[in-house]
């Protein structure tokens, strides 16, 4: 799933050494939290007008993780 994180942003970003994902361990809740850190001046990129772009990503992230079934969530920092 990282690496899915690390591929869909990669293609958003100009600065594609600044991208950098965490993972949390899983909580009590069963949800893995993914903290995704980029350049600054590639965050709006990465967050979209109205938090469109980021809407999609958690999406997708979400989609691949029933897959293999797991919780997530992406934090976007």
């Amino acid at each position: 799933m990282k690496e899915l994180l690390i591929t869909i942003v990669s293609g958003l970003v100009e600065d594609k050494a600044a991208v950098d994902v965490k993972v949390d361990p899983v909580n009590t809740e069963g949800v893995t939290v993914y903290h995704l850190h980029v350049a600054p001046d590639d965050m709006g990129r990465v967050i979209g007008k109205q938090g469109r772009i980021a809407k999609a990503i958690r999406t997708i992230m979400r989609a691949g993780a029933v897959r293999v079934n797991e919780k997530i969530m992406v934090e976007i920092d």
